[in-house]
């Protein structure tokens, strides 16, 4: 009888060292808390997926950019794949505001984990009408996508002037209270300049950052591979700049920094974590491993004792590496 009682308490002994050593996966974006740092960024994930994945373990999911009218986006091809990335130029096709909130948005809202709706415009007006459009609606915040091309200004990005950004992210601040995280474009000599351009508007947040302008050409045609000619260059070999921008905006503001543009990782993560990030979007890694989100998941609490931390977020900005914000050569 003794040593079935000395065979209990040693189990009970190693229940209790098993949750203590349980890590914290927790971050906060603002007054948004997420079980996780892991989401999908815009455009690459849709609620299709759902089968292959447990979507209520993912910290949020992020629609793809909503636009206020409908929208068939750019001709073909769309995608080309490259030694270290994608390539994609798909113009963003959208049902419109209001083809949205009555059908997709429904899928996306019984993944189980928090949504986040990006939203787009080509004119500063149209972001407010979505805005207006969704306001009412069970969403946890807005992604605000200021890559677009302007089309009051010369087709210039929204992303690419302070005060652009600064119209569009204060003009929805005054129709919702609900969290605005401003997704940047990396086209930027000065990203910090942008993101606080951002913060003093009203963001939540920024995400750092969209995808960069690239090309691919068919030499034997001398055309572009791209039905659209240019296109949006991401994956892998953009994690390094990407890591750069992240660390310089981090340094500009005091809201968070959601980081995005080659993760495919835990240890992927945790870089971008270090360098200022709060959180952070899976992209490209999903065409090829559409359960790429859950394992990295899966495999944060095991990298979390390797670096020592009980709580993910005590990795934020932990960089102890002075870098310049810009080049002096």
């Amino acid at each position: 009888m003794e040593n079935q009682v000395a065979v209990v308490k040693d189990h009970e002994r190693e229940a209790v060292d098993h949750t203590s050593d349980r890590v914290d996966l927790t971050v906060s974006l603002g007054e948004l808390a997420l079980a996780n740092p892991i989401m999908p960024a815009s455009g690459c994930f849709g609620p299709e997926l759902g089968p292959l994945l447990p979507l209520e373990k993912l910290g949020a999911v992020v629609t793809k950019t909503v636009f206020a009218v409908e929208r068939a986006g750019n001709p073909a091809h769309r995608l080309t794949e490259t030694t270290f990335g994608m390539l994609n130029s798909v113009g963003i096709p959208s049902p419109g505001s209001a083809g949205f909130r009555d059908g997709l948005l429904r899928k996306y809202q019984a993944s189980g984990t928090h949504v986040i709706v990006s939203v787009g415009g080509l004119f500063t007006q149209e972001y407010y009408t979505i805005a207006e459009d969704l306001r009412n609606e069970n969403v946890a915040a807005f992604e605000v996508n200021v890559s677009c091309p302007n089309l009051e200004h010369g087709g210039l990005p929204i992303g690419t002037s302070p005060e652009r950004v600064a119209e569009v992210v204060h003009g929805i601040r005054q129709i919702t209270d609900k969290p605005l995280f401003v997704k940047l474009t990396p086209t930027v000599s000065a990203i910090g300049e942008i993101a606080k351009a951002a913060e003093d508007a009203g963001a939540s947040a920024v995400t750092v950052s969209n995808s960069f302008s690239g090309l691919a050409i068919n030499i034997d045609k001398r055309v572009s591979v791209l039905g659209s000619g240019a296109g949006g260059y991401t994956g892998p070999a953009v994690k390094p700049l990407a890591l750069k921008l992240v660390r310089d905006a981090s340094h500009a503001i005091n809201i968070p920094v959601i980081g995005c543009g080659g993760i495919t990782t835990a240890e992927d993560v945790a870089e971008f974590m270090i360098a200022g990030a709060t959180a952070v979007q899976v992209g490209t890694a999903t065409f090829t491993r559409p359960t790429a989100m859950t394992e990295i998941i899966s495999d944060l609490e095991p990298l979390c004792h390797r670096l020592n931390v009980s709580k993910i977020s005590d990795l934020i900005g932990t960089l102890d590496t002075p870098i310049p914000s810009r080049s002096l050569s």
